[in-house]
């Protein structure tokens, strides 16, 4: 599968260096520096270019920037007709510690308003991406944790659902786009938990309901 991944920070970087190594044809787009995106492509043996040049053509996009770079990538992306974007961001102010958005509306529910054309899916957004690597040398271990996916379109959420096994999560359907408004504070939970407890941040959840 061709991936385009929108964002060079830890949550793009690591999700997309793990997808090439399962085998996806991954591009990296999207930083202030042209070195780093050359940097992060070469270690993974993907490839890197611009926005619009990783958006062409590719079966899934990641969005994976912070919350005030939205409008600039998003523009230089286009408007995103028919293509499946994953979305891992949570809409935290510059000190990221809190949210800029809800109660009555979410990060997930104000991009598809900016793109509505695209068949957006928001996931890995309530996992630090600490616990990607791990997760990802035992996938082949049950049970595996959960990760929550919510969005509108079925297909997607499908596709979605595939890369999500890709790095080794079971993907927990959430229901739709509106779930963000209690998904994007239950992120700012795992963060606390991760970040705020001993024991390291490679955090991960799994929920099971009890006969």
């Amino acid at each position: 599968m061709k991936i385009a991944i929108l964002g060079a920070g830890l949550m793009g970087s690591k999700l997309g260096r793990l997808w090439a190594a399962g085998g996806h044809d991954v591009t990296f787009a999207y930083s202030r520096s042209a070195d780093k995106l050359a940097r992060l492509a070469r270690d993974a043996g993907a490839t890197s270019g611009t926005v619009a040049e990783a958006v062409a053509g590719a079966d899934a996009i990641l969005l994976a920037v912070h919350w005030s770079r939205i409008g600039d990538v998003l523009a230089q992306a286009g408007d995103l007709e028919g293509r499946v974007v994953l979305n891992c961001c949570v809409p935290l102010n510059e000190a990221n510690d809190a949210l800029v958005l809800g109660p009555e509306t979410s990060g997930a529910e104000e991009l598809a308003a900016m793109r509505p054309g695209a068949a957006w899916v928001s996931c890995f957004n309530t996992s630090p991406s600490e616990a990607f690597d791990p997760v990802f040398s035992r996938k082949n271990t049950e049970p595996r944790p959960h990760l929550l996916i919510y969005g509108d379109n079925d297909g997607a959420k499908e596709l979605a659902g595939g890369l999500i096994r890709d790095i080794g999560f079971d993907p927990l359907d959430a229901g739709g786009l509106a779930t963000g408004r209690y998904a994007e504070p239950f992120a700012m939970v795992t963060a606390v938990l991760a970040y705020g407890q001993p024991g390291g941040p490679a955090l991960t959840y799994r929920f099971d309901k009890l006969s």
